[in-house]
């Protein structure tokens, strides 16, 4: 089979095409017949290998698993022995180590049926943004109904997602983005849109429920200037190829010293996918209350470009792959 490799560290260009063995799953795997992928942060942080101490786990000096891509839309070749409810000619969607290739295997865990009236396209841009936004606006936020909430970098892939899921959830939702975004933020159910080029939320006056963080282009200082005394904080991800270790980890040393002294709730968020979630996402689309914004479709062998457009940090809604 045809698969996207790297063998070092470095920018897209490392990328190469190989052919390659046809994976094999493990007792609780499935093998998916790749149709759909989609690109996310989570990618160059792997091919780049930063921030550095990340290859105190994935390889010092090379990738230990030469493979890039997480999102995954496809349908299942062969199920592993200790697999259920699954079975080959299932469409599925979830996350899958390498699913920048024709096959590749997941956790059975880590995946879920595909409803009919969905694309593989628009299900593979669900998996690592979808239930970010999910865990991070339910979960972490626990927005409620007519709560408010701030959603910073509400164009991107998780941003997108975010307004959404927050507006189904009932609350009054205003998207922070730049100008040439600003109707697109409208269009998927934004109440109010900020233009930062234009106005500065955090010395607007406004004080929300939940402010939730997507870019990290901000002190702390001006994020809990703009919540509510007994309101939440929550970051995710944030910054370029170009953000460096030292600065990430003296951002986060800084905010788990503040959060000691302040009111506001500052709970940290790691997404985990997991089947339940996946199902909840997918019923939010099949609905029509989740639309996916999809900025462009690559094929395969356009994947280096694909990574260049998704660092570039300027990408609306998510970047798709169209494998098969």
């Amino acid at each position: 089979m045809q698969a996207v490799v790297y063998h070092r560290y470095g920018s897209p260009d490392v990328l190469e095409f190989q052919e390659i063995p046809r994976p094999t799953p493990a007792e609780d795997q499935v093998l998916i017949r790749v149709h759909a992928a989609s690109v996310n942060p989570y990618d160059w942080h792997f091919l780049r290998g930063t921030p550095s101490f990340i290859r105190l786990f994935i390889g010092m000096r090379r990738p230990k698993f030469p493979r890039l891509g997480a999102d995954v839309a496809g349908v299942i070749e062969a199920v592993g022995d200790k697999v259920a409810p699954f079975k080959p000619g299932d469409a599925v969607f979830g996350t899958a180590k390498g699913s920048f290739a024709e096959y590749a295997c997941a956790a059975a865990s880590q995946i879920a049926m595909k409803p009919q009236e969905i694309s593989f396209e628009r299900a593979a841009c669900l998996p690592i943004a979808g239930i970010t936004a999910l865990q991070g606006v339910r979960d972490k936020g626990k927005v409620q109904t007519v709560q408010t909430v701030l959603i910073n970098g509400a164009a991107g892939g998780v941003g997108t997602f975010a307004v959404q899921i927050a507006k189904s959830l009932g609350a009054r939702v205003t998207g922070v983005c730049s100008s040439r975004n600003v109707e697109l933020v409208r269009s998927i159910g934004a109440d109010e849109v900020i233009d930062y080029t234009r106005e500065d939320f955090a010395r607007s006056g406004q004080h929300y429920d939940l402010l939730f963080d997507l870019v990290g282009n901000r002190s702390l200082a001006d994020y809990l200037r703009a919540i509510k005394p007994r309101g939440t904080y929550i970051s995710c991800g944030g910054g370029g190829p170009d953000r460096g270790t030292m600065e990430l980890l003296a951002g986060m040393l800084r905010n788990a010293i503040r959060s000691r002294f302040v009111s506001q709730k500052m709970p940290g968020l790691l997404a985990k996918v997991n089947r339940e979630d996946l199902a909840i996402l997918a019923d939010l689309v099949q609905s029509g209350t989740v639309i996916p914004v999809v900025d462009r479709t690559y094929s395969l062998h356009e994947i280096a470009e694909a990574v260049r457009h998704v660092e570039s940090g300027h990408v609306r809604g998510k970047v798709v792959i169209a494998v098969a």
